[in-house]
């Protein structure tokens, strides 16, 4: 990659995570182009060279939140506990590294509640269905004592609720992870956990 491109790519991720940063504290409605322009230090028709909308800059956020919601799916497991364990560890690693990972997850919490987005973006967040797809693995590993006894869609709720909870937290008080303060991933697992694990 030649400098010119590695600094238009940095640029581009520049906008972006300015971008999601005030989309999450700001809302959707209330964050301006200029408001972008200005957070990443640049003029609003240098960012149309980037991206020609507020909307497709945004489309963009919520299509990295898809993408990294479905990135279980992709990883291998021994067992259908690890498929929790593993996600989690890999989510508070990245809190920790790229802290931008966040505000992503607030983001797409948001556009799925909000009103005011674009309707084809809100489908997009409203395609991801963790709790549903979760729900689907306890019903399976519950025969074989993987998760604890009850509605596998109500404990995958309880489950993603406090992930949930925990990232929106830690987007609020990053200073949490400065000092340490994450939870460690058994005792969020502790709340599906059967008797084999």
């Amino acid at each position: 990659m030649t400098t010119r491109e590695e600094q238009k790519e940095q640029r581009r991720k520049l906008i972006i995570s300015k971008a999601l940063e005030l989309f999450v504290k700001k809302g959707y409605s209330d964050t301006k182009i200029g408001d972008i322009a200005k957070a990443a230090d640049m003029s609003i028709g240098l960012m149309f060279h980037y991206f020609e909308s507020k909307e497709q800059l945004y489309e963009e956020l919520i299509k990295m939140g898809a993408e990294g919601t479905n990135a279980p799916k992709e990883m291998n497991f021994e067992n259908p506990l690890t498929y929790f364990s593993g996600f989690l560890d890999m989510l508070f690693s990245y809190a920790k590294e790229q802290p931008w990972v966040l505000y992503l997850f607030v983001l797409m919490a948001q556009a799925r509640r909000s009103t005011g987005i674009p309707a084809h973006i809100r489908e997009i967040a409203l395609g991801v269905n963790q709790v549903e797809q979760s729900a689907g693995i306890i019903e399976a590993g519950q025969q074989y004592g993987y998760f604890r006894e009850g509605d596998p869609y109500a404990l995958s709720f309880a489950f993603w609720s406090s992930v949930q909870g925990i990232m929106e937290q830690l987007a609020v008080s990053p200073e949490m992870i400065e000092k340490g303060q994450l939870p460690e991933t058994d005792w969020l697992i502790d709340i599906i956990r059967g008797t084999k694990a």
